[in-house]
């Protein structure tokens, strides 16, 4: 006769008395240099008072903040991000199980308040104490930091986009519209609202309230559906209204943009940016944020989450957030040609550190095609005394103005700009003058150029700092290291997109994923003897 035991839900009803054959304690199940022992010697190490004061009270046989981010970052290191997947490791696998030690395996809820609600609150603080902490032993020099920028895709869908200058277009037609109907409205019921011909929303407020004062005065009811006509004083009253919600939407809509071109009405603080994987292979943009590391030693130290697609405009926020959480300070800042502008030159120089930015025009000047410009003010014979250049021709190109300029941050650019004073029947004229001069006739062509003299100064010497043997050694290494770390986590660790929305929620994700990998970078470290290895020797040719 079949047993029906094995219908229960509890299923220990129907098994047999087999012997127990897991030891009590799992740990002598675990290997002695396995990557998961050094996380939880690692996270004990840690001072996380500030992240137990998050919480209120803590349970017994619950999971404790300690535990809970020992098992987030056990997943950051071996690709389970999903809250869901976590749980269900912390039942079957026994390195979570070491990790909780004993303790109840959390439920899927519990992991993600955690990363919300209490993590979020000191992620940048526990992530300075992680740094601090390998500076401590060494593993970081504290002399050289090499930053880069990558973007990731955001939780948000796609085509969900929110674009400024369409919103501001609409916005102008909608008021040109709204101010036709408050004068329409002027002449039709006798009332006098705008007196210098400048709609704004409150005269619509105003406007309507009066209009309801009449419909009260005159007794007129409001009719809706099929068959019905409305009065003359119903149709601008729900006129004015549609206006006024659609001024107030475009007005919002501008507000969440800021300075940024665009949003995602899914993540707002998202931005559509041009990623490499195009979905479509035509362009398409997807909303993504730029997530920018400072590695060192292979080491993450430092990191930060903007919406911007540009790197210039986010290193002078990131070098003074890294100063603001770290005891130490940089003193050579090493990063691409994305990087330089007069703005980084001038606030590295004043905070007191060395630059090590690649020039933009760094590999193109290099080239013959380039050396032998002529229309370049590089190639050109410079007297110091007049302060004029001097062209192929043997003409003087002066000095006639200096203009200011901002860029989108706010810094002025002073330029100044030169002129030749006769480029008539000049045989070099073609060569010389390019661009788009069509409209002006070839024979009134002159030939001008500007450019910021504290750019080409700060320029001039940050090229003599990364021709040096330094210099070579740091760019290397930050193609290595910098250009390494995102390889890593993208490709090693399989993390393509945030998943969360929020500019602190995709923050303490990131800054969990780099903590991750800076303890696998630790444990590979130790595992092959590379301890106290800073940077990466140059291969010298016989």
């Amino acid at each position: 006769m079949t047993s029906k035991k094995i219908l229960h839900k509890n299923y220990t009803t129907c098994g047999k008395s087999n012997q127990l054959k897991l030891p009590f304690n799992i740990e002598y199940l675990i290997p002695e240099d396995d990557s998961v022992r050094l996380l939880s010697q690692f996270v004990e190490e840690l001072d996380l008072t500030e992240l137990y004061q998050t919480y209120s009270r803590t349970r017994e046989n619950q999971a404790t903040p300690s535990h809970l981010l020992k098992i987030i970052l056990y997943g950051c290191m071996n690709n389970l991000y999903s809250s869901r997947k976590v749980e269900k490791a912390c039942k079957q696998n026994i390195n979570y199980m070491y990790l909780l030690e004993g303790r109840n395996a959390p439920d899927h809820s519990t992991i993600t308040r955690f990363k919300t609600l209490h993590f979020s609150l000191v992620a940048r603080k526990i992530m300075s104490k992680f740094t601090m902490y390998l500076y401590e032993l060494g593993e970081i020099s504290g002399e050289a930091i090499f930053i880069d920028g990558t973007k990731i895709e955001a939780n948000a869908n796609k085509y969900t986009f929110v674009w400024k200058k369409a919103v501001k277009k609409h916005m102008a037609k909608r008021l040109q519209k709204a101010t036709d109907l408050v004068a329409e409205c002027e002449v039709k019921y006798g009332i006098r609202i705008v007196y210098n011909n400048i709609v704004k929303l409150y005269h619509l407020k105003k406007l309507r309230k009066k209009l309801y004062v009449i419909k009260e005065e005159e007794s007129i009811d409001f009719v809706y559906g099929c068959g019905k006509r409305k009065t003359e004083l119903q149709k601008s009253i729900e006129a004015l209204e549609e206006c006024q919600a659609k001024i107030k939407e475009y007005t919002h809509k501008i507000h969440i943009a800021g300075n940024r071109n665009s949003y995602s009405k899914t993540d707002n603080d998202a931005t559509f940016m041009r990623m490499k994987q195009d979905h479509m292979l035509n362009g398409q943009l997807k909303p993504a944020y730029n997530l920018q590391h400072g590695v060192d030693a292979e080491y993450i130290t430092w990191l930060t989450v903007g919406p911007n697609p540009g790197d210039t405009i986010t290193l002078k926020p990131f070098l003074k957030e890294m100063e603001e959480y770290l005891t130490f300070k940089y003193l050579k800042i090493v990063a691409d040609a994305g990087y330089e502008s007069e703005e980084n030159y001038r606030f590295i120089e004043d905070n007191g550190q060395l630059a090590y930015i690649k020039p933009m025009n760094y590999e193109i000047a290099k080239t013959r095609t380039y050396k032998n410009d002529i229309s370049r003010f590089d190639n050109m014979d410079y007297d110091e005394k007049t302060d004029s250049f001097i062209c192929e021709n043997g003409k003087r190109l002066i000095k006639p103005s200096v203009t200011t300029s901002k860029s989108s941050t706010g810094y002025k650019i002073e330029k100044t700009r030169y002129e030749c004073e006769d480029c008539s029947n000049c045989p070099h004229k073609k060569k010389c003058i390019k661009g788009n001069n069509w409209k002006i006739p070839e024979e009134e062509r002159i030939k001008r150029f500007e450019f910021s003299k504290e750019f080409l100064r700060y320029r001039r010497a940050d090229l003599d700092r990364i021709i040096s043997d330094e210099g070579i050694e740091l760019r290397v290494n930050r193609s290595i290291q910098a250009e390494g770390s995102f390889a890593q986590t993208k490709e090693d660790m399989g993390f393509r997109r945030y998943l969360s929305r929020g500019k602190e929620n995709v923050l303490t994700e990131s800054i969990l994923l780099a903590l991750g990998h800076n303890i696998n970078k630790l444990h590979n470290k130790i595992q092959s003897n590379r301890l106290g290895h800073h940077l990466h020797k140059l291969n010298k040719s016989a």
